[in-house]
C-alpha cells in the first residue's frame, strides 16, 4: 500500500506498536511512522463478555493490551489494536483450525458483514489516551466448493479475524459505501492520523485502581 495518510505524533514519546502484526506493521511502514514493536501478553486478549458487542470487544481489548505494554515501560506512545469480524451479531475472530476457518467462510459467503477494528493511543508520559472503534462494511461473494478449497488449501486464513485476508487480493470480497481498507487490514490509517493531530483534544485521564488501570465508560 502507498499513499496512506501520516500525521505527526501528539507528543516526544517514541510510537510502540503493542502488536505481533505483520499486517499492522506493513501499514505504519508504509505511512512513514518510524516504531518498535513489543507485543502484549496473551492475557491481554481474554475474557469476553457474553452480552459485550463487536465494537465493545474491540475497543475493550484494544485498551487492555495497551495497558499491557504501558505498566512495561517508563515512557512512549503506546498503540494497541485489535480487530473483529461480525454478521449478523456474530462475531467472528481468528481461527483455531481449518475446520473453524471453513465455518466462517461459509457462513460469510453470500453475504454483507461487518469488520470493526478498535485501537488505542496510550500517552505513558502523560497518563492519557484514546479509544476509537471504526466499522468497514464488505459483502462476500458466494464461494464456490473449488473457491472454498482452495483458499482453506493456502493456509492464508491464519491468523485473520473472520478466516479472510482482504490484503491478499481476492476479488471476491469488495469493500462497501467508500469504507477504510486499512481497517479490514487490522489498523485505520485515516482515523489513526486524526487521533494523532487531535490528540491533545480526545485524550482522557487513566483511571489507576488497585487492580490497574480501569476501561474507559
Amino acid at each position: 500500500m502507498s499513499g496512506l495518510p501520516r500525521a505527526d505524533l501528539p507528543t516526544d514519546e517514541s510510537l510502540i506498536l503493542a502488536s505481533g502484526s505483520p499486517r499492522r506493521s506493513q501499514l505504519l511502514k508504509a505511512a512513514g511512522y518510524s516504531f518498535t514493536v513489543q507485543p502484549a501478553s496473551d492475557e491481554a486478549e481474554c475474557g469476553m463478555c457474553s452480552r459485550e458487542t463487536a465494537p465493545e470487544l474491540v475497543a475493550r481489548y484494544a485498551y487492555r493490551k495497551a495497558a499491557d505494554v504501558a505498566s512495561k515501560n517508563d515512557g512512549g506512545l503506546i498503540l494497541a489494536a485489535d480487530t473483529v469480524a461480525s454478521c449478523y451479531g456474530q462475531i467472528l475472530g481468528k481461527p483455531h483450525d481449518i475446520e473453524h476457518a471453513e465455518a466462517m467462510l461459509r457462513q460469510l459467503s453470500g453475504r454483507r458483514h461487518d469488520v470493526f477494528s478498535g485501537f488505542c493511543v496510550w500517552s505513558v508520559s502523560q497518563n492519557r489516551c484514546v479509544v476509537e472503534v471504526v466499522r468497514t462494511e464488505l459483502q462476500m461473494q458466494t464461494l464456490s466448493e473449488e473457491m472454498l478449497a482452495e483458499y482453506l488449501d493456502s493456509m492464508l486464513w491464519e491468523g485473520k479475524a473472520g478466516a479472510f485476508g482482504f490484503q491478499d487480493g481476492n476479488d471476491w470480497l469488495e469493500v462497501l459505501d467508500g469504507g477504510s481498507e486499512t481497517n479490514v487490514v487490522g489498523l485505520p490509517m485515516e482515523r489513526l492520523a486524526e487521533v494523532f493531530r487531535d490528540f491533545d483534544l480526545l485524550a482522557t485521564e487513566i483511571a489507576i485502581e488497585k487492580d490497574g488501570p480501569s476501561f474507559p465508560n
